[in-house]
């Protein structure tokens, strides 16, 4: 946060966040203002600044070139004046100013606050849109002009409608155009001719003239009832500068009452024109068509076929006796190549019967069943030789077979194998086994003499005695 306790800052960004938070609220961003001028000056570049002041307060205004150049009067010191604009703040000063967009004279002004906001709601209802307008016809046969039946625009809508289209029927509805009962009449006169009907289009309108005097169009009863007609409507209120609300509700708007009579109606004269043109076309086209096809016919009756007619039957029947017996033979060719190909289909099914598929299998499956057995027999027998190969070593191994022979395992106190004569003392008891059974014994001496020099020994005895 920029203001935060403790903290220092800029005198640039407290300004910048001052103005932003200006800026932010809505309420001053669109500022209507009634206020008197004083020290108005005009920039040689054509930004007016002044201040804006009542009874109580003041502040500084600042209206740019692109907005004032659309103004209708000069501005001055001392003259009231409607604001409407928007409030922030000029940063090299620090200083907040309202910034003008429009300006008008009290008085006006007022009519014109009104103005805008009605626009704004009946736009944000979708009065205004486009999708809604309605199509003008193209040939009116009966207009309703709803006007003052003194005015101007009365005498020059009349006057253009039966130059350019005197078989056009005009029926008036004669209203009151300004005042404070001018808004009732033309919605009235519009429902009257909306029930009446047989209307083409309705043209609405008067004269120019001040907001004052043209306000009885920017009525909100006006115009809702516009919007609510059937009828296709033309605008036709002032000159082409003023625009009012009934202006942008309607159908279509004219920039004057002569416009509106002109878009209303085509010309007759230039119809005729342009209908003698499209009938003389016509008839052309007509004539033209009329030769070709009479040529036509005269190339038909002089064609062979009108001329020979029975030389053209009888070749057309040689030539239909030909397709016959090409199409039989065709179709024959056809019959047979399909018989064929039948056939080999049903030799296909019958190798591809089930029934067939099933014996072939059935016979497939015993020879491999016959073959599997002769297989595994002969795993069998090599496993049983592999089997007697391994006992046979087994045994040839087995340390009972070598005790057979007359040899003995002999253990110590300790249940340690005897392999030496250092693990044994003089006096130790000993257990031995042998092949049928276990002996203990007991160790009286111990000679360090082998087995082979014993046999040796025993054996140089005996051939001395000899």
């Amino acid at each position: 946060m920029l203001l935060e306790h403790g903290k220092w800052t800029t005198v640039s960004k407290l300004t910048t966040h001052i103005k932003k938070t200006i800026e932010m609220e809505p309420e001053l961003q669109q500022v209507w203002l009634r206020a008197e001028i004083s020290n108005f000056k005009k920039h040689s570049r054509g930004h007016m600044y002044f201040t804006l002041k009542d009874e109580k307060s003041r502040i500084s205004a600042v209206m740019f070139a692109g907005n004032n150049r659309f103004l209708t009067f000069q501005p001055e010191n001392g003259m009231k004046v409607l604001i409407k604009g928007n409030v922030s703040v000029y940063e090299p000063f620090g200083q907040y100013q309202l910034y003008v967009n429009e300006m008008q004279p009290d008085g006006i002004g007022q009519l014109y606050i009104q103005y805008e906001k009605m626009k704004k709601q009946l736009e944000a209802e979708g009065l205004f849109s486009p999708e809604r307008k309605k199509q003008l016809p193209i040939f009116p046969r009966e207009i309703a002009i709803i006007t003052s039946p003194t005015g101007a625009a009365i005498k020059d809508m009349m006057t253009t409608l039966k130059r350019r289209c005197p078989l056009i029927r005009i029926t008036l509805f004669p209203v009151l155009v300004q005042g404070e009962n001018a808004p009732a009449s033309i919605a009235s006169a519009m429902e009257k001719a909306e029930l009446m009907g047989g209307f083409d289009v309705i043209i609405f309108g008067r004269g120019g003239g001040s907001i004052e005097e043209l306000w009885a169009f920017n009525e909100e009863t006006v115009a809702r009832k516009i919007a609510s007609l059937s009828i296709p409507t033309i605008s036709a209120v002032g000159h082409e500068t003023d625009f009012t609300i009934a202006d942008f509700t309607a159908d279509l708007r004219a920039a004057t009452p002569t416009a509106a009579a002109e878009l209303a109606v085509p010309v007759l004269h230039e119809l005729e024109k342009q209908h003698l043109q499209l009938k003389t076309r016509l008839y052309k086209a007509l004539k033209d068509q009329t030769k070709r096809e009479s040529e036509k016919l005269e190339r038909i009756k002089r064609s062979y076929a009108f001329r020979y007619p029975t030389h053209l039957i009888k070749q057309k029947e040689q030539e239909l006796d030909r397709l016959i017996e090409r199409l039989t033979k065709s179709l024959s060719t056809k019959k047979e190549l399909q018989l064929e190909q039948l056939h080999s289909f049903i030799r296909r099914l019958e190798r591809q019967h089930p029934s067939r598929l099933l014996e072939s299998e059935k016979s497939r499956l015993i020879q491999t069943t016959e073959k599997t057995h002769k297989v595994m027999n002969r795993h069998i027998m090599n496993e049983n030789n592999r089997f007697v190969h391994v006992l046979q070593k087994l045994n040839l191994l087995n340390p009972l077979q070598v005790m057979q022979r007359g040899y003995n395992v002999t253990y110590d106190q300790k249940e340690s194998l005897v392999t030496s004569i250092h693990q044994i003392e003089p006096g130790e008891k000993l257990t031995m086994y042998i092949q049928d059974g276990t002996v203990y014994a007991k160790a009286e001496s111990i000679s360090n003499k082998t087995l082979w020099q014993s046999n040796i020994n025993a054996k140089g005895d005996g051939d001395h005695d000899k």
